[in-house]
């Protein structure tokens, strides 16, 4: 008997696969369901790594990313490519998650052929169209294409709500990230060859040993945002300095993103000699979790990082003037800095100096269960 319904879920980088991945697991125990997967390949290699780590594997590659490819670009391609995609597949839904040039695209394909959309982590709003750039607009945009909404917070609901979005057309389930966290961390605990495994991938990337292994206390820095580049990403480097040259007992830890505009100016400003800045390179989700798990400090611009922060009891300092996830700043885990130096190097003297205490860990993003309920939503909601 053929399944009732094929849902396609699409992503094409790393945030996007760590939060489908649950979500396509979770469909595929469900017998009503055929769940298959398009990697649009915006973020080749890592997103590949994350469906690995999952035991999953894409059914539609689109292999889009070229070397300095454009947003608009990328745009075109997925639009065009996603044309065969949907031909072949024929779903009944499609699923797309977040804020990314991929769920913009692959929303805007699947309602050219009129197949309802489906958008995971719906709602996030910082009201301003620039901050982050592109993602607030894309994810306006997705809202404004999408058939069901599945808001992680009551806040974003509320977003939604205020836009228009009919109740019956949403339902707050938590962030399928936090049911990858969870589910990875319990892992962790469980298997020593999976912390082997993530042991070996931290050396490979760079990281002394010392570092993390051997009780040596270290601060997490990433940054990749586009807002953040030029004048914006030389501050935040400025801070990590003064910090690295006021502590000589921590490492500061930073897994460079791959992006050119980003190198250039970390390597530039940050791979100077200090001994105790170590510049790795980027990270698969399996050793970064662990990194992440075990951080005095996390310094970041990461959406994801400021949702899995609390559920880890992780205080984080949060290199944007503006977030989305508001959430995270009243469990008094996360503080806002923006790239001002002043505020990056005080929050961080807070941190480690010990005025800024540490707190229980909070799931405000989400008990692990998300997956599920957007499952069940799927399964009662009738394709248009």
């Amino acid at each position: 008997m053929s399944a009732e319904k094929t849902v396609l879920a699409v992503l094409g980088t790393r945030p996007e696969a760590i939060k489908l991945s649950p979500l396509v697991l979770a469909g595929k125990q469900r017998k009503q369901f055929d769940f298959l997967v398009c990697n649009t390949g915006q973020h080749r290699q890592m997103s590949d790594q994350v469906l690995d780590l999952f035991g999953l594997q894409a059914d539609f590659d689109l292999d889009v990313m070229r070397a300095e490819q454009t947003l608009t670009g990328i745009t075109v391609d997925i639009l065009t490519r996603m044309q065969d995609c949907l031909d072949r597949c024929r779903p009944d839904w499609v699923v797309v998650q977040g804020d990314t040039t991929t769920s913009f695209a692959a929303a805007l394909a699947a309602f050219y052929r009129k197949i309802p959309v489906a958008h995971v982590e719906a709602g996030l709003r910082t009201g301003n169209i620039y901050a982050p750039w592109p993602e607030e607009m894309n994810r306006r945009l997705v809202s404004e294409l999408a058939t069901l909404h599945f808001p992680p917070t009551q806040s974003a609901a509320e977003n939604l709500l205020r836009e228009g979005i009919a109740p019956d057309r949403m339902l707050v389930t938590g962030n399928t990230g936090i049911d990858a966290l969870k589910g990875l961390v319990k892992r962790l605990a469980d298997d020593a060859m999976l912390r082997d495994r993530a042991a070996n991938l931290l050396n490979a990337a760079g990281l002394k040993t010392g570092s993390w292994s051997q009780g040596r206390p270290y601060v997490l820095v990433t940054c990749h945002r586009r807002e953040s580049f030029g004048a914006g990403l030389e501050a935040i480097c400025t801070a990590v300095l003064r910090l690295a040259n006021r502590f000589p007992g921590y490492d500061f830890i930073y897994p460079v993103h791959p992006n050119p505009r980003v190198r250039e100016t970390v390597n530039r400003l940050l791979a100077t000699g200090i001994a105790n800045v170590q510049l790795i390179e980027p990270l698969e989700y399996l050793p970064f979790v662990r990194l992440m798990a075990e951080a005095e400090l996390i310094l970041t611009d990461s959406g994801g990082v400021q949702e899995e922060a609390p559920s880890l009891g992780k205080r984080v300092v949060v290199l944007r003037d503006e977030t989305e996830r508001t959430e995270g700043l009243e469990t008094g885990l996360i503080r806002l800095a923006g790239t001002d130096p002043e505020k990056v190097v005080g929050f961080a003297l807070d941190a480690l100096e010990g005025r800024w205490p540490l707190a229980d860990s909070a799931d405000v993003y989400g008990d692990g269960r998300a997956s599920e309920r957007i499952i069940d939503a799927i399964a009662a909601h009738s394709p248009l």
